[in-house]
């Protein structure tokens, strides 16, 4: 058994918040595995389902990010797991949008939500970070993460939860390198344009060399109408009417 949790903050106010990314992809985990309905448990809703062979437990911690910990240890103690079974979908500044990196253990950078995991379970477990860019100053990061995600992000952001959702096995697996790698191509597949104004241009005629374009034309050798040598060439081509 492994337990898949995904962070964020409950309620509608924060449900299309960049800091709600880890809640999107639990959910859509559990929307593309038919996974049980949601239930209430361990501070948090969870739902249950099967990813490659594996029975996995989803979990979205209603403790508010800053408390997640207390929810996903609680879960943890109650089905006898270490920490190494444990996987925690969460938004990533330090990651470009749409990048994901996988990883167990390290540090926090700063991100409440995995402190409170790492106070609660110490900090082996994997960490799946979502990126969602860096808004450039520090004094803005609070109102960037609980800003929601502009219509514009949706073309990357839905591919990218679909990818996560269909390649979840990979994960259940540990199979973390295959799974980085199926998102990355998803994205540059499904995002890059495709047609006629992707094939290279037709190559430019090769230019004259300078040689060739200073060189002139030479006119035809005239031929001798007198002599001997014109003689040899009157019986060899025949001679003038």
């Amino acid at each position: 058994m492994l337990l898949f949790a995904g962070l964020g903050n409950p309620g509608a106010k924060y449900a299309n918040n960049r800091h709600n990314v880890g809640f999107m992809a639990a959910d859509a985990i559990a929307r593309r595995h038919s996974f049980s309905p949601w239930s209430k448990k361990f501070q948090g809703l969870i739902a249950e389902g099967t990813l490659a062979g594996e029975k996995i437990v989803l979990i979205k911690p209603q403790t508010f990010m800053n408390l997640s910990g207390q929810s996903v240890g609680e879960a943890l103690r109650f089905y006898k797991l270490d920490a190494s079974a444990l996987t925690v979908f969460y938004d990533e500044i330090d990651l470009a949008a749409g990048k994901v990196r996988v990883k167990v253990g390290g540090g926090s950078g700063g991100h409440n939500g995995i402190r409170s995991i790492d106070q609660h379970v110490g900090k082996d477990f994997r960490r799946v970070r979502i990126g969602v860019s860096h808004p450039g100053v520090k004094e803005m990061v609070h109102g960037h993460v609980l800003g929601d995600f502009a219509k514009a992000d949706r073309e990357w952001l839905d591919v990218l939860l679909d990818t996560i959702a269909d390649d979840a096995g990979l994960l259940a697996k540990g199979d973390d390198n295959s799974f980085m790698n199926r998102v990355t191509l998803a994205l540059r597949d499904k995002l890059t344009p495709t047609g006629d104004d992707d094939r290279p241009p037709p190559k430019a005629p090769k230019a004259q060399s300078h040689v060739r374009q200073a060189r002139p034309q030479q006119p035809a050798a005239k031929l001798p109408e007198t002599g001997p040598m014109a003689a040899v060439l009157k019986k060899l081509f025949g001679g003038k009417d």
